[in-house]
């Protein structure tokens, strides 16, 4: 009897025109937690859609293996009958079901009569608990934030006797605090014998938790090493990811900093746009200088992009008062149109549902925001558009096979290239980048990194919103510490450490705590 849980032999899958995985094999052990890193587009999440049942038994070549059965899957549906659960980066809940509906959705606790609501909720408690799920069961999902969602899509896994999770960048959209509950908790369910597969391009985590690791790099497995003394050389898996050695994680960038501020906010304050006296912004002023990339840090509910949509033609909030000024000319914008003419832009952290229209081309996505360039009575030039498009892919080394190419079939890496484009064809000089890395491998966070510096010498200015403090420290000038809706500190980010931007957070939080 073999110890491997799963074994997937000799797996080729191919795509019009692509090989997306060439004879890969990958062993995972019973009751690891076992990561599997790569590029976007490495492989990675379609060997979990063949090992869930999402590309059926037919539609590859190769055998799978789970608990020493071979498997023929047909469905999403046969493979969780044998106890494999994938909790993907996109979530599947239903917002507006509570939080034990969505559990035992497909799975309900019935009576003669129909659903047992007592028996839901009891049981659903049990889950919660396990998950340290600490809401009632009749919460709605809405009501709840990303953090303790990924936590309810465990539960609904657990609560079909999963022996298999496989977790999609379960920490992509997580703040710090909630990203440790869920590493804490993989821990916890690998301590009571389930078995996990990560994929995460955060290998500050995979270092931390994982068992072993496989590389994945156009369809192929690189290697795969063991993890069990915890202490990996993160430029060793990079270099096996991008397939050469990184010299540096962030481009050498020119400091070309003018004294001319171009952008400059007073006094601002914001409300919530439903409970209208909740104040989510208050009382802050900044400053940006041309040239300058200023990076905005805090913990999740600090308020950085509530701000910054608020900013951005009030795209956020109610009640917003204080003073903005660009290019020292006082702004008052009353919609995003008003914004954008004034030479702000806008990435949204979200691409997939406040950025990009999924099921559209690129050329559509590339000139969404600036179709007067593009247009002439009334009418979209198709052909400008695919050149303008073109153009775009270029720029932001865009590896899509053209610019006819649905949103939808990307990488997470190429997706956002294509946002990025809608809003540099807008030639706005001053872009804020919300989350801009958020989700992507490590050699497309270069790409923007590249693209980032090109902009600058181009003369743009740039507001850096990033969870990733490294990221921050990496590529800003200055950065402007949030907590509670507020800045708490101003550094220059070359004089400045993780540990004081976090202390500079713990300390703002303890004061906080004193005064209430």
């Amino acid at each position: 009897m073999t110890d491997y849980i799963l074994e997937m032999i000799n797996i080729s899958k191919s795509f019009p025109g692509a090989k997306a995985l060439d004879h890969v094999n990958l062993k995972i052990r019973k009751g690891e937690i076992h990561a599997l890193v790569g590029e976007n587009g490495s492989g990675k999440s379609t060997l979990m859609n063949i090992l869930s049942g999402f590309y059926p038994y037919g539609s590859y070549e190769g055998e799978v293996f789970f608990e020493n059965e071979l498997c023929h899957f047909s469905s999403v549906r046969d493979s969780k009958e044998k106890g494999i659960a994938t909790v993907y980066q996109e979530l599947s809940l239903i917002p507006t079901l509570t939080i034990s509906e969505n559990i035992f959705l497909g799975n309900e606790r019935r009576n003669r009569i129909g659903i047992d609501w007592g028996k839901t909720n009891n049981d659903a408690l049990g889950y919660m608990n396990k998950v340290g799920l600490k809401e009632s069961p009749r919460t709605l999902i809405k009501d709840i934030g990303k953090g303790k969602q990924q936590l309810v899509e465990i539960a609904k896994a657990l609560s079909k006797d999963v022996k298999l999770l496989i977790l999609d960048e379960p920490t992509s959209s997580l703040n710090e605090e909630e990203s440790r509950k869920l590493l804490d908790l993989l821990l916890e369910l690998k301590r009571s014998g389930i078995t996990s597969i990560l994929i995460s391009h955060k290998l500050n985590e995979i270092a931390e938790v994982s068992d072993s690791i496989t590389v994945l790099r156009d369809g192929n497995v690189i290697d795969t090493v063991s993890n069990n003394d915890h202490r990996i050389d993160e430029d060793e898996i990079i270099s096996k990811m991008v397939g050469r050695k990184l010299s540096s994680r962030y481009p050498d960038l020119e400091r070309n900093i003018s004294d001319e501020v171009v952008l400059e906010v007073r006094n601002w304050n914001v409300y919530h746009p439903i409970y209208q006296d909740k104040k989510i912004i208050n009382d802050v002023s900044f400053k940006v200088h041309k040239g300058e990339i200023v990076g905005f840090y805090g913990l999740q509910g600090s308020g950085r992009t509530e701000l910054a949509m608020s900013i951005f033609g009030k795209a956020y909030g109610t009640k917003i008062s204080g003073e903005l000024y660009v290019n020292g000319n006082k702004c008052d914008f009353h919609s995003v149109k008003d914004a954008i003419l004034s030479g702000l832009a806008y990435v949204s952290e979200d691409r997939m549902y406040n950025g990009l229209i999924l099921d559209e081309k690129i050329s559509f996505n590339t000139t969404l925001a600036s179709l007067d360039k593009v247009e002439k009575h009334g009418i979209i030039d198709k052909d400008k558009e695919t050149e303008v498009a073109d153009e775009y892919r270029k720029k932001t080394r865009n590896k899509s096979v053209s610019s006819l190419q649905s949103v939808r079939d990307l990488s997470g890496g190429n997706q956002q290239k294509v946002l990025l484009s809608k809003w540099l064809f807008t030639d706005s000089d001053i872009l804020i980048l919300d989350e801009p890395t958020r989700g992507i491998d490590v050699k497309a966070k270069y790409d923007i990194y590249l693209l980032v510096k090109e902009l600058l010498l181009e003369g743009k200015t740039i507001i850096m919103i990033s969870s990733e403090l490294p990221e921050i420290l990496g590529m800003c000038n200055r950065v402007y510490v949030m907590s509670e809706g507020e800045i708490i500190a101003d550094l220059d980010a070359k004089d400045t450490d993780q540990e004081m931007i976090l202390s500079a957070i713990l300390r703002q939080n303890k004061k906080a705590g004193q005064e209430q």
